[in-house]
C-alpha cells in the first residue's frame, strides 16, 4: 500500500472523511464535497448543462512517478446524469493545491451537490514518461492512419 500524505485546506470542514474505499475490491477511493460554509446547509445546485468546480478541502503529496486520476461515480452518472467534464482528470505529483472536481449536470433536472456527498473517485496510478523524437516517417501497420471508427463495431 502506498501512503499519500493529505492535509486540509484553510476553512475545510474537518468532519468530512478522507478519501476511502467502499469495498475490499474497489479500485477507486471516494472523494467528498467540502463546500464553503455558506453553501453547506443548502448545497451547491447544478442546473441542467451547468458545470462547477466543487471543492474537496484536501491537498495531497502524491509520490513522484505517480498521478492520481479523478473519475466519475457511476451511480451519479446513471441516476442523475452528473459526471465530470475532464474525466479522468489528473492530479500531478508536484501539485500541492486544493483538489477540485469539475462536475457537470447532463441530466434534465437540477442536481444539488450536498456537503459531504461522495462526488468522484480517485485512483493512484504509475506514470511512465516518454521521450519524443522527430522522424521522417513511421512504420506501417494494417490500420494505418484509420481514425475514429475505422476498425468497425466489432462483435
Amino acid at each position: 500500500m502506498t501512503l499519500i500524505p493529505i492535509c486540509r485546506s484553510t476553512g475545510a470542514d474537518l468532519d468530512i472523511p478522507l478519501p476511502d474505499y467502499q469495498s475490499l475490491g474497489a479500485a477507486g477511493a471516494d472523494l467528498r464535497a467540502n463546500l464553503a460554509p455558506e453553501l453547506r446547509e443548502a448545497g451547491l445546485v447544478l442546473p441542467p448543462m451547468a458545470r462547477a468546480l466543487v471543492p474537496t478541502g484536501l491537498c495531497m503529496a502524491i509520490p513522484p512517478g505517480h498521478e492520481v486520476q479523478v473519475r466519475p461515480r457511476s451511480g451519479l452518472a446513471l441516476k442523475h446524469g452528473v459526471t465530470l467534464v475532464n474525466a479522468p482528470g489528473t492530479i500531478d505529483s508536484d501539485y500541492r493545491g486544493e483538489v477540485g472536481v469539475i462536475m457537470i449536470n447532463l441530466g434534465s433536472e437540477p442536481f444539488t451537490v450536498a456537503h459531504g456527498e461522495r462526488i468522484a473517485q480517485i485512483v493512484l496510478a504509475p506514470v511512465l514518461r516518454a521521450g519524443f523524437v522527430e522522424t521522417d516517417g513511421l512504420d506501417q501497420t494494417e490500420r494505418g492512419a484509420g481514425g475514429f471508427g475505422s476498425t468497425g463495431r466489432g462483435a
